[in-house]
């Protein structure tokens, strides 16, 4: 159960790494500077909550291996999928957004409000993993 949060946070970080790299290197040149700001901050969000995922993950597993309550192993897996959530749709949502001028397609007004909701499960995850620590 851990390992597979421990592992979706090291993906993304991956990811971040890369993204970070691309928006740096192959954007700069393309995009205006508030666009780049914005897919900058979609790098941040998920960079940070990489890593909470896989600080969370040892905590799932030091929480295992204490014997600590059902109760605050799914909190914990309560906050990790909220948190997952958050960066697909958070993140997610800022680079369709900061990249839009540049995309084939038109994305329409509809992926502007998808951002939020993503800040909403940051907050959730953040808030389940309060109660999990409370509870352990």
């Amino acid at each position: 159960m851990y390992k597979s949060i421990q592992l979706r946070g090291i993906v993304f970080a991956a990811i971040a790494v890369v993204l970070g790299a691309f928006g740096a290197h192959a954007l700069k040149a393309v995009l205006p500077l508030d666009r780049l700001q914005v897919f900058e901050t979609g790098v941040r969000y998920q960079i940070i909550h990489s890593i909470a995922l896989i600080v969370l993950s040892l905590a799932m597993m030091n929480a295992q291996k204490q014997g600590n309550a059902d109760l605050t192993i799914k909190w914990m897996q309560r906050a990790a999928l909220s948190m997952t959530i958050g960066i697909v749709l958070f993140s997610g949502s800022l680079y369709l957004i900061a990249t839009s001028s540049i995309m084939p397609i038109s994305l329409g007004a509809w992926i502007g409000p998808i951002t939020p909701f993503g800040g909403l499960f940051f907050i959730t995850g953040w808030a389940c993993w309060g109660i999990a620590s409370y509870r352990g």
